[in-house]
C-alpha cells in the first residue's frame, strides 16, 4: 500500500509543481539556448524554460523520506541525486544566467563529479551488507572487486550520469526511459527487500510520470542538466545499492549507445577527420535521418523495455 500512495503522491506533486514553476522559470527568463550546430528543427525550442528538474527532484525528496524514512537505504540516494543535481544546477546557472553557452568548464565538472562520486561510494561501502561484491549477470555468482570496488563505483557513477545527460536531447526521451529503468529498479529493490530504496525508485518513477506530461513532445519544459544529472546519480545509485551495477548495459542500453556515439563521433573526426554518424548524440542521427522526435523517443523507449526484460532474466540467478 505505502508503494502505492509513494507512486500516487509523487505523481501529484510532480503534476502540481508544473504549473508554479514553469511560470517562474519563465519569468525569471531561464531559456534553454539551442545549440548552432545543432539540428535545424531544434532553434524553434530556444527560449523553452529548462532546469525543470526541479518539478520531480523535489517531490522524489519529499516522498522518499515521508515513506521510507530517514534511513541510510533513503538519505544515501537522495544524496547522490542532490548531490549529481547540484552538479546540473551550476551548470544551468552559468549556461542561462551568466549566458556562458558551455556552462562548467570541463575541469571543474569532473572535479566536482569525482568529489561527489568519491563521497556516495565510501558512503555505500561502508554500510553495505555485501562489501564489495557485484552480481555476476546470467549466473547465480557474486564476484568480490575487492580494492577495484571503489574506483569502480566512482567511474560509474561519472558514467552514468553523463550518459544520462547525453540521453536529454528530445521531449520526453530520457524522462520516458528513464521511468522504465526505475521501474526496473523498483521491482528488483521489492523482491530484494529493500523498502528503503523501493520508496526512492517509486517516487522517481512517479515524478518522472508528473513530469512527463509537460515535458512530452511539444515540451513545455525542458530538465536542464539539473534533472539529467539528478537522474543519473539516481539511476546509478540504484544499481550500486543493490549491487546490480553490471546490469547498467542492458537495462540501461540507450544511455550507453548514447554516450558511445559521442566517443565514436569524436575520436573519428580527431583521427580519420570522417563523421560516423550524421550527429551524435544518437537522438540527433536519426532525427537528421527524417524520424520525427516522436518515433525516437517511441523506439529508443521500446528498446529499453526489452532490454529491461533481458536484464531481468539476466538476474535470474540471484537469490530473492
Amino acid at each position: 500500500m505505502s508503494i502505492v500512495f509513494a507512486l500516487i503522491i509523487s505523481f501529484v506533486i510532480a503534476v502540481c509543481l508544473g504549473p508554479v514553476v514553469i511560470p517562474v522559470l519563465r519569468k525569471l527568463k531561464f531559456g534553454q539556448t539551442e545549440r548552432e550546430e545543432g539540428p535545424e528543427s531544434h532553434q524553434i525550442k530556444s527560449g523553452t524554460p529548462t532546469m525543470g528538474g526541479f518539478i520531480f527532484i523535489i517531490p522524489i525528496t519529499i516522498v522518499t523520506f515521508l515513506i521510507g524514512g530517514f534511513y541510510i537505504d533513503t538519505v544515501l540516494p537522495v544524496l547522490a541525486l542532490l548531490l549529481f543535481g547540484s552538479i546540473g544546477f551550476i551548470d544551468d546557472y552559468i549556461k542561462v544566467v551568466k549566458k556562458r553557452n558551455l556552462g562548467l568548464r570541463a575541469y571543474q565538472k569532473i572535479i566536482l563529479q569525482f568529489t561527489f562520486a568519491m563521497v556516495v561510494s565510501l558512503l555505500e561501502v561502508k554500510y553495505s551488507s555485501l562489501g564489495t561484491s557485484v552480481y555476476i549477470p546470467f549466473s547465480n555468482k557474486l564476484w568480490d572487486m575487492g580494492c577495484l570496488y571503489i574506483p569502480f563505483l566512482v567511474i560509474l557513477l561519472i558514467g552514468v550520469s553523463n550518459s544520462v545527460n547525453l540521453t536529454d536531447g528530445l521531449d520526453g526521451l530520457c524522462t520516458s526511459v528513464t521511468i522504465l529503468v526505475m521501474l526496473f529498479f523498483g521491482v528488483l529493490s521489492n523482491c530484494m527487500h529493500s523498502m528503503g530504496l523501493v520508496s526512492f525508485n517509486v517516487a522517481v518513477l512517479g515524478s518522472c510520470l508528473g513530469f512527463l506530461l509537460y515535458n512530452k513532445y511539444p515540451a513545455k519544459v525542458f530538465m536542464g542538466d539539473t534533472g539529467s544529472m539528478a537522474l543519473g546519480g539516481a539511476v546509478a545509485i540504484s544499481a550500486i545499492m543493490l549491487h546490480t551495477a553490471l546490469i547498467l548495459p542492458f537495462v540501461g542500453i540507450i544511455y550507453m549507445l548514447e554516450a558511445l556515439s559521442v566517443i565514436v563521433q569524436v575520436v573519428s573526426f580527431k583521427t580519420t577527420g570522417k563523421r560516423v554518424f550524421r550527429m551524435s548524440p544518437l537522438h540527433h542521427h536519426f532525427e537528421l535521418g527524417g524520424w520525427s522526435e516522436v518515433k525516437v523517443t517511441i523506439v529508443f523507449t521500446t528498446i529499453t523495455f526489452i532490454f529491461c526484460i533481458i536484464g531481468w532474466y539476466g538476474l535470474a540467478g540471484v537469490s530473492f
